[in-house]
């Protein structure tokens, strides 16, 4: 799938702090799937902990974030919800 590319719909954008995710659905090849990026990732990827500005760091580093959604996607494409982790991160 690297060849993909995620286009996020940033409408969709939903902080669950409860699960410590940001939610959000996005399209790839005409096929639209819900996606949940981990705060871990958000960190990993900004140096800094989410703490009520998950969107912001989301929406900050959306490049990285749409290339570790294909890496998740790729690993699970049949999930209800493609759960993005540290191991996505390239």
């Amino acid at each position: 799938m690297a060849e993909d590319r995620l286009d996020i719909d940033m409408k969709t954008l939903e902080d669950d702090i409860d699960q410590q995710q940001v939610e959000f659905e996005g399209e790839v090849e005409d096929e639209r799937y819900l996606f949940a990026v981990q705060y871990s990732v958000l960190e990993a990827i900004s140096a800094t902990i989410p703490d009520g500005d998950a969107l912001a760091i989301f929406k900050a580093h959306t490049d990285e974030i749409a290339d570790a959604a294909l890496v998740a996607l790729g690993r699970d494409p049949d999930s209800d919800t493609i759960v993005i982790s540290e191991d996505d991160l390239e």
